[in-house]
């Protein structure tokens, strides 16, 4: 709405309502990731059918078509006996996919579940860690609703990290008589072995009482080791552990033949050394009278052991130097590493029995953290963006090792993980995963400062694959470093333990020294050599983007001084900060936003300098362009939206910046007014613009609104990222600009439609993209929540003017809502227990300081009294 005829604040902006249903043609897109964290997933698509089955720890996701194995298939049944009539429990296939569809048959012999009937009525409604399908058919008495999920229990990361899906079937019966019914659930062996169309070494045995377990010979170190399992929980099913092995498409064809005539054959399975397609079933029958239901739920498990890739690290041998590609394959028998799940099963069998045991207990969990978080009073298309985007730590972008640390993707290609090592400078966006799962966001430090930095302090922006030492033969990442410095004071203030702070106190003080170093030798207090960044270039001379990152973690650095026990550091940091702040209001702010003073002449880089200097009226043509305009890929005069981001970096984590929060305010709503496009319709962007185009609204990474455009400004600069959307809305909305944040909110969920776009996939360089987990920050810009553990302090500025203003909050103690009444403060826990020995209510009127001495416990409500 950057279009200044057009209002920035619609009634609709505060209306509260559910999540969006989604029906038609609306569900075309939606794939919903159910899996644990770093244990891969599997999708629940729009229909109710299952897709992407991204579970041998490498993505497979629908643009492929096939995923990993061509033979991947897993559905639902319904076979009503009086009545001769047998569905797929799934919505009507999309015409859409139908030529797409038949281009895939001519090479899948292995034939699958899309050409089944189905129902004829479908809808999809998400409210993330949940997916509901409802269907329903005029020529059918029972309806199904369908519930998919895995566990998601914040500061639970061991049942946070179950590999399996799990969904509910719930039959209900809508007519006025009877009904008879088999339903039956069908899952094609999913690991096969190396041979997956033929699977001489698939293994398939019947669990009694509860399903099937898929098994192979193959090697016990090979990467195509491993096992999955089918079961139902809380019923005795009928068990089919081995599908007739045939050719062709046998295996489904007999068993539409069993289900459809009602003649199911059960049996145990076999070690026989056959051929052809394998898989197991499993069938349950009932009568259901008017208006009851029955629910069934399904467990798929999956359980792949090796992991035969390398990402990143130092070359074994030699010198130790690394000169090979980034990911590359493992040929040694032995696997590089084994995913988290391996520390805690044994195998797929064993997943499911876990979960079968504890299914009450994961399920209420889950459902406690839901209710929690879709208790709150804000917009629903703000809740929509914090859910939906809570996905992404249960996609394949998120792996997690043996031992437990966590490792990510910048995102997910079709077949595999798109630029590797936990990127710093993407990673800084995402706020999720500190909150909810803090033991498993401070692994992440310590890769960055203990195995990926070296002695003198520069830090590898892509950590290695297994854990272990990187090479030190490129840019330090100047955005991610000094993030990286921030979000070491958010962990303490996270966490509050002593001993921790204690370890990461010299690693940190390393990487911020060598940060002065490198990018302010001169000591102005400002980032000035040239500097690598998240847009895959080097901005040279002084910016406010970085030097609203430098001013950050200077104010942090000098904190953790203090905190560690060293305050004579502390003055150090804390002056050079000052001397920053001034330097940037009085070099870099041109009333409106900061700028970019591109320079390459004074600096200890001389390397552009001397470039230029060689330039002569010969030249080719590129070359006398540099001379004119300078390097090329910076941002200049321009308003670039990620211009203060380093500011909000420092309110993520708790610090006080010494930035001008009042030219910051300014900063913010010049990007909006600049930068924020109600359509996109007349812009030009040569770069990628499948991530918002033609008439769709956007936030533009970069404008020029006082001219200077350069002719080869920074890539990237023409697009729109969703994590950059989320880091200025939930900016705007801090600094009080509340209707700018929610439009510019509303316009991303906007795009994400199910037509378009999937809804829980928010992409930018691949699917899952880390740095739409930006939108979290949306719950601490609207409730301003804060909790520092040390001081057991907490801070609440809520955006939203309400009489009853209720919050999801999530500390590493404990988490739930928090209310704030006129005269009163409520806490209600989920799980957990929280000291509040000091409150700082902060309101237009100014600031409420209390001292309670409470502990809040999950089960009770805490009640705070004020006037």
């Amino acid at each position: 709405m950057t279009d200044k005829t057009r209002p920035y604040s619609p009634p609709s902006l505060f209306s509260r309502g559910h999540q969006r249903t989604f029906r038609g043609r609306n569900l075309l897109q939606i794939a919903m990731p159910l899996g644990g964290i770093g244990a891969g997933s599997i999708c629940l698509n729009g229909r109710g059918g299952l897709q992407d089955f991204s579970i041998r720890n490498q993505p497979a996701t629908s643009a492929k078509e096939d995923g990993n194995n061509p033979g991947d298939a897993a559905f639902a049944l319904l076979h009503l006996p009086g009545r001769n009539i047998t569905r797929l429990i799934e919505g009507p296939f999309p015409i859409e996919s139908v030529y797409n569809q038949g281009l895939k048959a001519q090479g899948n012999l292995g034939g699958g579940s899309e050409g089944l009937p189905r129902f004829r009525e479908c809808s999809f409604k998400g409210e993330y860690p949940f997916g509901f399908v409802s269907l329903s058919d005029a020529e059918l008495p029972l309806a199904v609703r369908i519930r998919g999920f895995n566990p998601f229990i914040p500061l639970d990361d061991k049942n946070s990290s179950l590999p399996c899906a799990i969904l509910e079937y719930t039959l209900v019966n809508t007519s006025s008589q009877p009904v008879q019914y088999e339903f039956s659930y069908h899952l094609s062996h999913l690991a096969p072995g190396e041979d997956a169309a033929n699977a001489p070494t698939s293994r398939s045995a019947a669990i009694p009482e509860t399903g099937v377990f898929f098994f192979n010979e193959e090697d016990p170190a090979a990467a195509s080791f491993g096992s999955a399992a089918l079961g139902v929980v809380g019923a005795s099913p009928q068990i089919k552990a081995e599908w007739f092995r045939g050719g062709w498409f046998d295996g489904i064809s007999a068993l539409w033949r069993e289900v459809s005539t009602g003649a199911f054959q059960a049996n145990e399975g076999s070690s026989r050394r056959v051929q052809g397609r394998n898989g197991g079933s499993i069938l349950v029958k009932g009568v259901l009278d008017p208006e009851e239901s029955a629910t069934y739920p399904v467990v798929i498990a999956w359980y792949f052991p090796n992991v035969h890739y390398l990402a990143g690290g130092v070359e074994t041998g030699g010198a130790g130097v690394f000169s090979g590609p980034a990911v590359r394959a493992d040929h040694r028998r032995e696997p590089s590493w084994r995913p988290y799940y391996t520390s805690q099963w044994q195998n797929a069998k064993e997943v499911l029995e876990y979960v079968a045991e504890h299914y009450r207990d994961l399920r209420s969990r889950t459902q406690a953290f839901h209710d929690a978080l879709f208790a709150s009073t804000l917009p629903p298309y703000v809740l929509d963006a914090v859910s939906a985007n809570l996905a992404i730590l249960k996609s394949p972008t998120v792996l997690r090792q043996e031992n437990g640390n966590v490792w990510g993707w910048e995102g997910c290609f079709c077949e595999r993980g798109c630029c590797y090592g936990s990127c710093t400078h993407v990673w800084n966006y995402a706020q999720s995963m500190p909150h909810l799962f803090p033991q498993l966001e401070r692994t992440l430090r310590e890769q960055e400062l203990d195995r990926s930095m070296d002695e003198a302090g520069h830090i590898n922006f892509r950590a290695a694959l297994p854990d272990g030492p990187t090479h030190h033969s490129f840019h330090a990442a100047a955005d991610g470093q000094l993030g990286g410095v921030m979000k070491v004071y958010r962990e303490w203030q996270i966490c509050g333990d002593h001993g921790w702070l204690a370890k990461m106190y010299p690693l940190v003080k390393r990487s911020m020294d060598y940060a002065i170093r490198t990018w302010d030798p001169k000591m102005k207090g400002v980032v000035e050599e040239p500097h690598h960044n998240t847009y895959d270039i080097e901005f040279w001379g002084p910016d406010g983007m970085h030097a609203s990152f430098y001013l950050g973690a200077l104010s942090a650095m000098a904190e953790l001084a203090r905190d560690a026990g060293h305050p004579q550091e502390a003055s150090f940091y804390e002056g050079l900060a000052q001397k920053g702040s001034s330097y940037i209001d009085a070099h870099l702010y041109n009333g409106e936003y900061y700028e970019q003073k591109v320079i390459y002449r004074g600096l200890r880089d001389t390397s552009f300098a001397r470039f230029v200097d060689s330039v002569n009226d010969e030249s080719p043509a590129e070359d006398q362009l540099l001379k004119r305009e300078g390097p090329k890929y910076q941002y200049a005069s321009g308003c670039i939206s990620d211009g203060v981001l380093g500011a909000w970096m420092a309110l993520q984590c708790g610090v006080a910046s010494t930035q001008s929060q009042e030219k910051v305010r300014s900063n913010l709503q010049a990007i909006f007014n600049h930068n924020f496009k109600s359509s996109l319709w007349d812009h030009a962007n040569p770069q990628r613009p499948g991530f918002a185009l033609g008439d769709e609204p956007g936030l533009l990474l970069c404008t020029w609104p006082r001219g200077g455009k350069p002719t080869l400004p920074f890539v990237y600069s023409d697009e729109v990222w969703t994590g950059i959307e989320y880091q200025v809305a939930s900016h705007l909305i801090s600094q009080g600009l509340v209707d700018e944040g929610l439009t510019v909110v509303k316009a991303v969920r906007s795009r994400y439609d199910g037509l378009r776009r999937n809804p829980w996939n928010e992409y930018e360089c691949g699917s899952y993209y880390a740095r739409a987990m930006s939108s979290y920050a949306l719950l601490s810009a609207l409730s301003g929540f804060r909790y520092s553990m040390p001081e057991r302090k907490l801070y609440l500025a809520p955006k939203i003017n309400l009489p009853r203003f209720e919050c999801f909050f999530s500390t590493a103690a404990a988490y739930g809502t928090i209310s704030l009444f006129p005269h009163q403060l409520e806490i209600d826990l989920a799980e957990g227990e929280l000291v509040v020995d000091g409150l700082y209510l902060i309101r237009e009127g100014g600031t409420i300081e209390l001292h309670p001495e409470i502990t809040a416990r999950a089960g009770e409500v805490a009640r705070i009294r004020f006037e």
